[in-house]
């Protein structure tokens, strides 16, 4: 944790550089560097489909419980949110279906320490205060039942699986109106470089199907539709 800490402030100008892209693009070309295991599950939306985010990501895995000590697992919770770095998505695998694994205090809490934002294989609550302060939340649903008495916090910065993507601390994430794709640490940097061309050609193809041109010769010209 210590480590990714430490990274994170070298790795804000690749977040910003990333940010610019979208999640099509950043797919095409770890597609075409043969990662096409990278796109989490299209149940997995964002609560307002104009926020965006991207960063590292800070991993978090837990479990259901029965018959915990609230107090224990509110503890667990809050040692979530205390352990979170600025300038990461945290990035959840909570294991259940049925309980809300984000609330309001908890997105102003991560939002008042700048975390980017919080994707999560499960369930949120208090929607409508979330979208009020404006945090990213993606997720797979919405429900009043909270964690309180009923799931922990089990592991903090592991390598999680969400939908058959294995996400490390340190990969990077990136999400839109789309969906949410990963990006191997160790690719990053290429891959945004190789983003942002691509971003760049797309534009030229663009500006030549409104010009006129045939799409099928826009193609060959550019290498890319």
């Amino acid at each position: 944790m210590a480590r990714l800490r430490g990274q994170i402030k070298a790795s804000d100008k690749l977040s910003m550089r990333l940010a610019r892209c979208y999640t099509g693009v950043v797919y095409d070309v770890l597609r075409d560097l043969g990662r096409r295991e990278c796109v989490l599950p299209s149940t997995i939306r964002s609560l307002d489909p104009r926020h965006r985010l991207a960063g590292p990501a800070f991993t978090v895995g837990g479990q259901r419980v029965h018959d915990a000590d609230p107090h224990q697992t509110l503890l667990a919770w809050t040692g979530l949110l205390s352990a979170a770095p600025a300038g990461t998505v945290v990035v959840c695998q909570p294991n259940d279906g049925r309980l809300a694994h984000m609330g309001e205090l908890s997105a102003e809490t991560l939002q008042a320490k700048q975390v980017v934002g919080y994707v999560v294989d499960g369930g949120c609550r208090d929607a409508e205060f979330i979208l009020g302060i404006g945090f990213p939340v993606f997720c797979r649903y919405s429900t009043p039942a909270d964690v309180v008495g009923q799931w922990l916090v089990d592991q903090l910065g592991d390598p999680v699986a969400i939908g058959g993507v294995q996400i490390a601390c340190g990969d990077y994430i990136l999400g839109d109106r789309d969906g949410v794709v990963v990006i191997p640490s160790e690719m990053a940097e290429e891959v945004v470089s190789r983003a942002e061309q691509l971003v760049n050609t797309e534009s030229a193809v663009r500006k030549a199907i409104r010009e006129g041109a045939d799409p099928q010769d826009a193609y060959l010209r550019y290498g890319a539709f």
